[in-house]
């Protein structure tokens, strides 16, 4: 099983479905994983474009030309069991799919979920979600959500399920000036789950 250090404190950032498309999932997303650029390398994925917010842009992860320790997914549920697959054979260290539609949308996305895992289990990467925010370490620099708030350093972690209930969390916080080791919203916790993200804390905030 790979060490969640590498996917939670990473060195390369890969975005699949990165797009410059304002009010979407996959610019806004971009956007914040942007704003950590001088701390870790940043590659945009998305067959449809050649560039993207001014940097190239890659078809898919097996086309990017260094190892990717993190890769978030913004992309059609039904596209995603492919782009996981992708991600295994790249040997990543870690995946956050943001996407939604999946077992909240009944029979369909279950079984969506299940190719999803029997992927990951077979190539070992830690995975977090689907349909969830992401999550966030200012310490390190790094926004892997969509959200428009970029939170402070500090000592508390807030971890939920609950994208919404996060997203207003976080809301509050940057209003506050209250500071995060580490926010994260788990969504379906396909693989990752509180008792993994409180280990990693214990030894990481």
């Amino acid at each position: 099983m790979v060490d969640m250090e590498r996917m939670f404190n990473p060195k390369t950032v890969a975005l699949v479905g990165a797009t410059d498309k304002e009010g979407t999932v996959g610019e806004a997303t971009l956007k914040n994983l942007l704003l950590g650029k001088g701390k870790h390398t940043v590659y945009p994925v998305n067959p449809a474009h050649e560039t993207v917010a001014g940097l190239k842009c890659y078809p898919n992860i097996i086309s990017v030309p260094e190892h990717v320790d993190l890769v978030v997914v913004a992309t059609p549920a039904k596209s995603v069991p492919e782009v996981v697959e992708e991600c295994g054979k790249a040997g990543v260290d870690g995946v956050v799919i943001i996407s939604a539609g999946f077992r909240e949308i009944g029979k369909e996305g279950v079984e969506l979920e299940k190719q999803i895992s029997a992927i990951r289990a077979k190539y070992g990467f830690r995975l977090l979600g689907p349909n969830c925010v992401g999550f966030v370490r200012p310490a390190v620099h790094l926004n892997a959500t969509f959200l428009r708030d970029n939170p402070e350093a500090g000592s508390i972690a807030f971890i939920s399920q609950s994208g919404a209930l996060g997203s207003a969390i976080l809301d509050w916080a940057t209003v506050s000036h209250v500071g995060f080791s580490m926010f994260a919203s788990l969504g379906s916790m396909l693989d990752l789950d509180f008792g993994d993200l409180i280990d990693f804390l214990g030894s990481n905030a």
